[in-house]
């Protein structure tokens, strides 16, 4: 396993905590995540802006994990947030996080959602298309405000991932497409329109993409398309909106790029199209979610049963699944998986491992290696920092387990796990 996982004594460790004392005090399914990788990983992207690019900033995209600790660990890092919803953008506001290094995004954003980003003051708005901007002037009129304008284009870059993650080519229900004309179009609707304050352009080519290319072409389009905007309309927008998408190591078949790797080409990209279209060098936003908590994040699980099938496979069932980790029956995502206690021991055959939903698709992964799983044991799920506890559902009145923090040998709770009270308590 290429993974750097801390063993002491056989055991797994987790910001220097004993998996075992985890479990023993939370109980499982648990949600772990290391305070330490997640600062790693903000510094290694917000240091990487600096020494390449200069000038920019880093926002968080919240989708991949968000609660009120993960705000405060990124204002305490100095970097911005991205929220796509009301009820994320409510979680940063209560925790008093600087409401002008927030992007608010989303395609379908609700008049209360605009109204709320007008009031609380949020930096930058990306519009993702005619009516929303529309709506967004009329309600900045009728508040006397001016709304700080992105708009989201789709550059038409292939990203090399799923499908189902492609969100920067024409057929997307997000943005204005560049080869059509929309986009161009949409800037001169919001240069028009009275209560508009357009700064820029947003992209996003997809997710969990390992290739630095498709970053560059985008980052050259998107400049290029705002040299475009200069000559046709006279208006020099500043930011310039990268997205994020930058894969992580979720298995040994997966080969992240350095932070850095990105960077240092994007930055090259960014500096020369606008030096070569006599445009002034953008302030620069980018969006990393998952690259910052993806790896930070670890499940543990207790094995139930054990049942083998002869000559077809064994299962592995534990106290959790598809509710807590829905990533695999969505998108037949791969994980590293280890019996956390006897972490060090080899495997001795594949497993298919089983959550306790009744679903026969309930399944976290399938012929997984493991070293002899037997009921009761710990089973850890590594690299689970992202898209899981954002992503849980309450499938068969099954609580959201709860979420710890470690750091230095010691965890606490950023996250409580629901109770059978939680479960009712919006029944009538």
């Amino acid at each position: 396993m290429k993974r750097n996982v801390t063993i002491k004594n056989g055991e797994l460790h987790l910001g220097g905590v004993a998996a075992s004392a985890l479990a023993k005090e939370y109980g499982t399914p648990l949600y772990v995540m290391e305070e330490d990788v997640i600062r790693r990983n903000m510094r290694a992207f917000r240091d990487s802006m600096k020494e390449f690019y200069g000038e920019g900033l880093v926002c968080y995209a919240s989708k991949a994990f968000c609660c009120k600790e993960i705000y405060r660990i990124a204002n305490s890092e100095g970097l911005g947030v991205d929220v796509v919803s009301l009820g994320e953008l409510y979680t940063a506001h209560c925790v008093d996080f600087p409401m002008e290094k927030v992007c608010f995004h989303g395609n379908n954003k609700s008049e209360e959602e605009l109204r709320a980003a007008l009031e609380y003051g949020v930096g930058r708005i990306v519009a993702d298309n005619l009516p929303e901007l529309r709506q967004l002037n009329e309600i900045a009129g009728k508040m006397g405000k001016k709304a700080p304008v992105l708009l989201r284009i789709k550059p038409g870059i292939d990203a090399h991932t799923h499908s189902f993650i492609r969100t920067g080519q024409i057929d997307s229900k997000f943005g204005f497409a560049l080869e059509t004309g929309e986009a161009m179009a949409a800037v001169k609707e919001a240069l028009s329109a009275e209560n508009i304050l357009l700064l820029g352009v947003h992209c996003h080519i997809g997710s969990q993409i390992f290739q630095v290319d498709p970053f560059v072409e985008a980052a050259r389009v998107m400049v290029g398309f705002m040299a475009d905007v200069k000559d046709q309309t006279g208006h020099e927008m500043s930011d310039l909106n990268l997205g994020g998408g930058f894969g992580i190591r979720y298995t040994d078949e997966d080969e992240p790029v350095p932070f850095a790797g990105y960077m240092g080409p994007v930055s090259q990209a960014v500096k020369e199209t606008a030096a070569a279209r006599d445009l002034r060098q953008p302030f620069v936003l980018i969006e990393p979610g998952r690259s910052i908590v993806g790896e930070a994040g670890t499940t543990l699980y207790t094995i139930g049963s054990v049942k083998e099938i002869p000559g077809i496979r064994t299962y592995v069932a534990v106290d959790g699944g598809m509710g807590d980790n829905p990533r695999y029956i969505l998108y037949q995502s791969k994980y590293d998986m280890l019996m956390a206690c006897r972490a060090e021991e080899e495997p001795d055959g594949a497993y298919t491992v089983a959550g306790k939903c009744c679903e026969s698709g309930d399944l976290l992964g399938e012929n997984v290696p493991l070293a002899a799983p037997k009921q009761g044991e710990l089973l850890a799920v590594l690299a689970t920092g992202a898209y899981n506890y954002s992503m849980a559902s309450r499938y068969n009145r099954r609580g959201v387990p709860p979420v710890v923090m470690t750091k230095d040998g010691k965890a606490r709770l950023i996250v409580r796990g629901e109770s059978l009270e939680d479960l009712v308590k919006n029944d009538l």
